[in-house]
């Protein structure tokens, strides 16, 4: 389970996280919409422990930078970052001894082959394409099967075969009781599979929906996010131009 609350976080005087709270249930896909500049990299990085902040971010019951937080929470950045001298296997290795994993390699060599990562095993991480190298990073965050997963853009750069396989992964891991947060711009990518919402705009939730709500109303999801940031855009370009 996650549990954000309260949280603020600024880079000097430019507010990226205004005061949120949300939480994402055992067993649930939450997603975060918002364009880009929108403070969704920032929470979930907040969350994985990689910012400070203000507020309080809970990890099943533990503080979000505690060694118990951290052994559960699996992390999969939008941009991935590999060490350019490992192989890709030698980097399972390194998640293995990480989280101190026995009987790792069965787990590593089905997530090579559901990514087609099989024949790329003595490859360096520099000698991979953008693409290759967010499969190693998302087989490095499933590896430890951790019980909160945080996706940063998950689908940019995967073929469609990793597309469909890691979308396949993410409803097995909600069927087993993970709680999973990614965030995304792009609608259509996640309209299948998410549980609740919520929609961002300078740093703050402009609306919040479950999947039940807009089943129940027969809201059009996709109109009410582009109602919230074209809107927006339209009173920043009205405001500009009173100004000027």
């Amino acid at each position: 389970m996650i549990d954000v609350i309260n949280v603020t976080k600024k880079y000097g005087k430019f507010i990226a996280n205004d005061n949120l709270s949300f939480k994402v249930l055992p067993g649930e896909i939450s997603v975060l919409l918002g364009p880009n500049g929108a403070g969704k990299s920032t929470i979930i990085k907040s969350i994985a422990g990689l910012l400070r902040f203000k507020g309080n971010i809970l990890i099943c019951g533990h503080k979000n930078k505690s060694l118990e937080a951290k052994r559960l929470l699996g992390y999969i950045p939008e941009i991935p970052v590999l060490y350019d001298m490992l192989t890709i296997w030698e980097h399972m290795e390194f998640i293995a001894r990480a989280y101190s994993l026995r009987n790792w390699e069965p787990k590593a060599n089905e997530l090579f082959e559901r990514l087609e990562l099989e024949d790329k095993k003595n490859k360096l991480g520099n000698e991979l394409s953008k693409g290759m190298q967010q499969k190693v990073s998302i087989c490095c965050g499933l590896l430890p099967n951790p019980r909160v997963l945080l996706f940063d853009e998950p689908l940019v750069g995967l073929d469609p075969h990793a597309i469909k396989e890691l979308k396949l992964m993410l409803q097995e891991y909600k069927k087993d009781g993970a709680s999973i947060l990614l965030s995304t711009h792009m609608l259509d990518s996640v309209s299948e599979f998410w549980d609740s919402t919520n929609i961002m705009m300078d740093g703050k939730f402009m609306a919040a929906r479950t999947r039940k709500e807009v089943l129940g109303t027969g809201e059009d999801l996709e109109k009410l996010f582009f109602d919230i940031t074209e809107g927006k855009k339209d009173i920043k370009r009205r405001q500009k131009n009173e100004r000027t």
